[in-house]
């Protein structure tokens, strides 16, 4: 799971970088420096993936990560309230609304895989007293 969302956010950070201009559309107009700010989550997403494999960056790449995911979540509201159309992007709601159910997907997926939490997967204690 930890190696599939270190390349999903690889992924996702290349495109941003590659293309920051495909990504402003959906920039809600209250976002300073919309170009900048891509740029720079596009970085946030590379590091992430990067620190999200390597065991002692592994806690906080998660944090990090769960944290971006709630950052990003009202360019994706702008994109689908607004229908917003991105090239090679879907614009109808077969895609917004299981890109908006996944959004907390994506927070759990990344403390889940950085051991910040345990849930479903709980561990027994065996401390028996």
């Amino acid at each position: 799971m930890r190696w599939a969302l270190a390349i999903f956010y690889g992924v996702a950070g290349i495109l941003h970088l590659r293309s920051p201009a495909a990504f402003l559309p959906i920039v809600p107009d209250w976002v300073p420096w919309p170009h900048e700010i891509i740029v720079v989550t596009g970085l946030c997403e590379l590091a992430g993936a990067v620190a999200l494999l390597v065991p002692g960056l592994r806690w906080a790449a998660a944090v990090m990560l769960a944290l971006y995911a709630i950052a990003v979540f009202p360019a994706n509201i702008k994109h689908a309230v607004d229908n917003v159309q991105v090239a090679g992007l879907p614009s109808s709601w077969w895609y917004h609304g299981p890109r908006f159910a996944l959004q907390p997907v994506l927070v759990w997926w990344a403390l889940f895989c950085g051991r910040v939490i345990d849930w479903p997967a709980r561990r027994e204690s065996r401390d028996v007293r």
